[in-house]
């Protein structure tokens, strides 16, 4: 199907040249199976795993809806709200909707927690058409008086299920009960459990429910692997793997875990940094930004980016702490082969994770390859992740905030939700970056060429640079049996 296929479906033509104009020109089966109910103005009901194109199956029929009715926004009162879990998807969120929203002459904003609220505040306050939030903040803004719903004309929930997990329902019923009973509510999902049930039980009106593919089916380009190996031989295998060519993303189980992980792959020469709660706004927003751009080739996570952050040509998941349950270890692997396109999912195992990896993959209805590897010059890590190895002395090398050369750590809070509620809310804008995690600090601005240089060397190259670390061995970013 060709770009006309959106329009077939009954996307306005305007919106169709805007996505020709991305590149996207195909509609995807979540985005075919839901674009007719939803441009119809009905309540939906869509399920689709990660990657498979949700965000434009929302967002197409509720710019399409705010350019019909043709209303003005009124200060305080969006005309439609979009509410995600986290800070990063909403912004992506937003990344997607603003060629769309300009098309339309439609006005967006994002409200989350972990910078200041008076900017947000003061866009409220002028009038704006779209609304893009965490449950947290919002709710803090709805309560001081500075937002109303009563003028919303749709509402999308975006992983829904995730919001769950979270413990964000009570939050997310409030806010859904302050928007009119009569307005179009839209909820995606990568899964439709009982807490899911519930929400569209109390506030979707006759929905059209359509489910794109089966919650546990396998990507078709995705390979799935295992290696067995010694933990002490976790991060000189990590080293080589991410010092291949190309994006990758490595999931730990900690915030601690991955902020020390990401220090020992910048040691190693491995331009890496990190995402996780800990992390101030500021310094989640540059991290991302250094993995987007490519100055650093790793990002190193816990689940908080296993949901919804999507970043072109990721080429390898790998699980340095496996996950504890089936649903993370699918969400943590859609961040690779998205769209069509091929990735590899890597699980590191040790001797007492056997049982528990056996019993995640059945239930994740997948069968991976396993493989035992002594070190890291087994030769099924140059074919996981083929190309030269390149280390770059120092990893991701920074230079420090002119005019405070030594940023503190702000501590700020994860997630959507706004754990400093009222009195605190602002805290996480004062502070500029995060404590120091690479050779300077793995959360600040690069400086310019920080990429990979090439240079010569095989594939045995990437050991011997986590020499003399043995003190910060696999057992520093993961705590043993789960």
């Amino acid at each position: 199907m060709s770009a006309a296929g959106f329009a077939d479906l009954g996307v306005p033509a305007n919106l169709v040249s805007i996505l020709s104009g991305l590149g996207i020109t195909d509609p995807t089966p979540i985005q075919r199976a839901t674009l007719p109910d939803s441009l119809a103005g009905r309540d939906v009901l869509g399920r689709g795993r990660t990657g498979s194109g949700k965000t434009y199956a929302f967002l197409l029929p509720l710019v399409a809806q705010l350019s019909t009715s043709n209303r003005t926004a009124r200060p305080k009162s969006p005309r439609a709200l979009v509410l995600a879990p986290t800070r990063e998807l909403v912004t992506q969120i937003e990344d997607s909707l603003r060629p769309l929203a300009q098309a339309a002459g439609l006005s967006t904003m994002t409200i989350f927690g972990g910078v200041g609220q008076n900017p947000q505040v003061q866009s409220l306050r002028r009038g704006v058409d779209i609304v893009l939030a965490c449950p947290g903040r919002l709710e803090d803004l709805m309560g001081q008086g500075h937002c109303d719903l009563g003028q919303v004309e749709v509402t999308v929930l975006d992983e829904a299920d995730h919001m769950a997990d979270l413990g964000f329902l009570p939050g997310v019923r409030r806010i859904l009960g302050k928007t009119p009973r009569d307005s179009q509510r839209l909820l995606f999902s990568a899964t439709l459990d009982k807490a899911i049930d519930t929400l569209v039980k109390q506030f979707l009106q006759n929905p059209v429910t359509h489910q794109a593919d089966s919650a546990q089916s396998p990507v078709a380009t995705m390979d799935h692997h295992v290696l067995h190996v010694a933990r002490e031989h976790r991060v000189p295998v990590l080293v080589d793997l991410t010092s291949a060519p190309g994006r990758t993303v490595v999931f730990t189980r900690t915030k601690y875990g991955a902020k020390a992980l990401a220090r020992q792959l910048n040691k190693s020469g491995v331009p890496a940094v990190e995402l996780h709660g800990n992390l101030s706004q500021n310094a989640r927003t540059r991290n991302m930004d250094a993995f987007h751009s490519g100055k650093a080739s790793t990002l190193v996570a816990t689940d908080i980016a296993a949901r919804g952050i999507h970043v072109d040509d990721v080429s390898l998941v790998v699980h340095a702490d496996p996950p504890v349950e089936h649903k993370a270890y699918l969400h943590r692997s859609g961040r690779t082969a998205r769209a069509g396109n091929k990735g590899t999912v890597i699980t590191l195992m040790t001797d007492d994770q056997v049982r528990d990896v056996r019993d995640l993959t059945r239930a994740a209805g997948i069968k991976p390859t396993t493989t035992k590897v002594v070190g890291s010059s087994h030769p099924v890590l140059a074919e996981l992740a083929p190309g030269e190895r390149v280390l770059v002395p120092g990893g991701l090398v920074v230079d420090a905030p002119e005019g405070n050369p030594r940023p503190r750590s702000t501590g700020g809070g994860g997630g959507g939700r706004n754990r400093s509620r009222g009195r605190r809310s602002g805290s996480g804008a004062k502070a500029s970056g995060a404590k120091s995690t690479g050779a300077k600090s793995a959360g600040s601005a690069p400086k310019s060429g920080g990429g990979k240089p090439r240079r010569s060397g095989g594939h045995g190259s990437a050991p011997s640079a986590s020499g003399g670390q043995k003190r910060h061995s696999a057992s520093s970013f993961s705590s043993g049996r789960r």
